[in-house]
């Protein structure tokens, strides 16, 4: 058996899964062997798992042993595992040290590196890895490497020519499950005679 993987924001008393099996007598269910953390409890005449308690993701995935045995004759039974996976919830969106950051930036210069911009995410594994880009205000001079997120313009910028100061709204957003979460951080960008 393996039941739909769990939040970990199951709660106590939630039907995992049903039990069943053929025989000619009533047969009495239990958990036997494998689940060593009580987080499951099975009612023994009809065979319906329940959380007992709130899951820890970092304990999971857990296989445990269902037994069916005779009712009239407990030394004949089988059995069969369950395997339970537990999904880690994302419950951080990534966040920049500040949201408001002033960069520096001279006319005519080729394409070049303007700040590198990093954000932290509490949470770990896939719902803490950050991916950037830029949400608007961006010209087509600057982009975003999406893996580093370091900002740099593509072109030189023209002090006499063009706009002297950029806005450009940045978002680093996570591979989180079930929903990705974002953070936000604007890069006025000078433009520098």
């Amino acid at each position: 058996y393996q039941p739909a993987p769990l939040s970990e924001k199951t709660l106590p008393d939630t039907f995992v899964l049903q039990i069943s099996v053929l025989y000619k007598v009533p047969v009495i269910y239990s958990i036997a062997s494998g689940d060593e953390k009580e987080y499951f409890i099975i009612d023994s005449s009809t065979g319906i798992v329940r959380t007992r308690k709130n899951l820890r993701w970092e304990d999971f995935p857990v296989t445990f042993n269902v037994r069916a045995a005779d009712s009239s004759n407990t030394n004949i039974f089988n059995e069969a595992p369950v395997k339970v996976e537990v999904i880690d919830e994302n419950y951080f969106p990534p966040v920049f040290p500040s949201s408001l950051l002033e960069a520096r930036l001279e006319e005519n210069l080729p394409a070049t590196p303007i700040v590198q911009l990093k954000a932290q995410d509490n949470d770990t594994g896939r719902n803490g890895l950050l991916t950037y880009g830029i949400l608007n205000g961006a010209s087509l001079k600057i982009r975003i490497d999406e893996a580093t997120g370091m900002l740099y313009s593509t072109a030189p910028f023209d002090y006499e020519e063009e706009p002297t100061e950029y806005q450009v709204v940045i978002y680093a957003e996570d591979d989180g499950i079930p929903e990705k979460k974002r953070g936000y951080c604007t890069v006025v960008i000078k433009i520098i005679d």
